[in-house]
């Protein structure tokens, strides 16, 4: 069995995720924060979709002095029939529709009003303050690309732009699979017990990665249990089953067992990362797959940055994560083979103009989640090591 390397793990289970997505859906503009495009978002319009004034004050025909028509604005929404011959004005508002023969609009603070006559001491440029059909966007052109996260200014121009609803990737159904004998879900562990720290925190965390927890099991450490897990009617229905502990190779982990028993395949066995390299992917019967987390919770949250995170991305068709660079606080020794993910935070340089440095925050072993609970972004040290201040690779925390 071969060890995948943590960059070719993200690369696989991105495009597996591909495999299990489902149909896009359309959705009203209010239901689509937090939903992926599944299509190109383009202009219905040209925005604006009619020339429109940009400021306070008066639509003018020509070089002042001019006659004013109208000294109240029309409401933008009304419209407005009036038309401007040379030496003609007309009042109007942010957003008015501009008169035709308008040349330019003549700011309020701009303008002296005698009677009805309008004068100015500036002399005005063709087109000063008029905003022209299709300024910000013309008819057809793309705004957003599919595979965007829908946030608030994406919603609000999908809005402008004439959408009432917007077509989004389907959310992935996950099915929770709980394992372990020895763990307990309330009250104070006894000896050899532990507490839960997968179940408060996994739901939440899948549903940030986008997708969304749809039933959920306990088992005990049996084979039996296991593969009724991952196999019954609750599990194939999801598109994902995710799996907590029993992810080794002792006579008390059965995932891998389990898997086998029910005609599933490991497409990944093992990944070259620490801590986590006990974690797995595999394909499950009915086009689902299934990822197993190691027991250890940060094992476990690193695995779900490296494989469900990069999979619920592929089903939602959006892109595999980048990485980006910062200089370490810190020396880390080589560790043949490995990739080392190492919660850090944020430190200020030792120089007044330095850039801020990441440096591993503390209580980081495979058992302890102290150090992620404190933490800004993922170190991603490579098997070389690396010298402090020099570059090194981070993912921002996917949750």
């Amino acid at each position: 069995m071969e060890d995948h390397q943590w960059a070719a793990a993200r690369e696989d289970a991105h495009a597996l995720g591909a495999r299990i997505a489902g149909a896009p859906e359309s959705v009203p503009l209010h239901q689509a924060g937090g939903r992926i495009l599944a299509a190109d978002l383009v202009t219905a319009y040209p925005m604006p979709h009619c020339a429109t004034s940009a400021m306070d004050g008066y639509a003018v025909n020509g070089p002042g002095p001019w006659r004013l028509l109208k000294a109240l604005a029309a409401n933008p929404g009304a419209g407005d029939n009036t038309a401007l011959s040379a030496g003609e004005a007309t009042a109007v508002v942010t957003g008015s529709l501009i008169p035709e023969g308008a040349t330019s609009i003549l700011r309020v603070e701009h303008s002296t009003l005698e009677g009805a006559t309008l004068t100015s001491d500036r002399t005005l440029r063709a087109g000063a303050d008029i905003r022209p059909s299709g300024t910000e966007a013309v008819a057809g052109e793309l705004l957003a690309a599919a595979g965007t996260l829908l946030r608030a200014g994406v919603i609000a121009t999908a809005a402008v732009a004439g959408h009432d609803e917007l077509l989004v990737a389907a959310v992935p159904a996950v099915h929770l699979v709980f394992t372990g004998d020895e763990v307990i879900t309330s009250g104070h562990p006894g000896p050899g017990q532990v507490r839960d720290g997968f179940s408060p925190v996994l739901p939440q965390v899948v549903a940030a990665l986008g997708g969304s927890v749809a039933s959920s099991s306990r088992i005990g450490d049996t084979l039996a249990a296991t593969v009724a897990a991952i196999d019954g009617d609750e599990a194939r229905a999801a598109a994902l089953v995710v799996t907590t502990g029993g992810t080794g190779f002792s006579d008390r982990d059965f995932v891998r067992a389990a898997v086998r028993s029910i005609g599933g395949e490991e497409i990944i066995s093992s990944v070259a990362m620490r801590p986590g390299h006990p974690s797995m992917v595999a394909l499950l019967p009915g086009n689902r797959l299934l990822v197993a987390l190691p027991g250890n919770p940060l094992a476990a949250l690193m695995a779900v940055a490296t494989l469900v995170d990069p999979i619920l991305r592929g089903a939602c068709g959006s892109e595999l994560a980048t990485l980006g660079s910062a200089s370490s606080a810190t020396d880390f020794a080589v560790l043949p083979g490995r990739t080392r993910l190492v919660p850090a935070r944020w430190v200020p340089a030792s120089g007044a103009r330095g850039p801020d440095l990441l440096a591993p925050a503390e209580h980081v072993a495979p058992a302890m989640l102290r150090g992620l609970a404190a933490a800004d972004a993922i170190l991603v040290v490579g098997p070389g090591g690396v010298a402090a201040g020099d570059p090194v690779p981070y993912l921002r925390l996917p949750w």
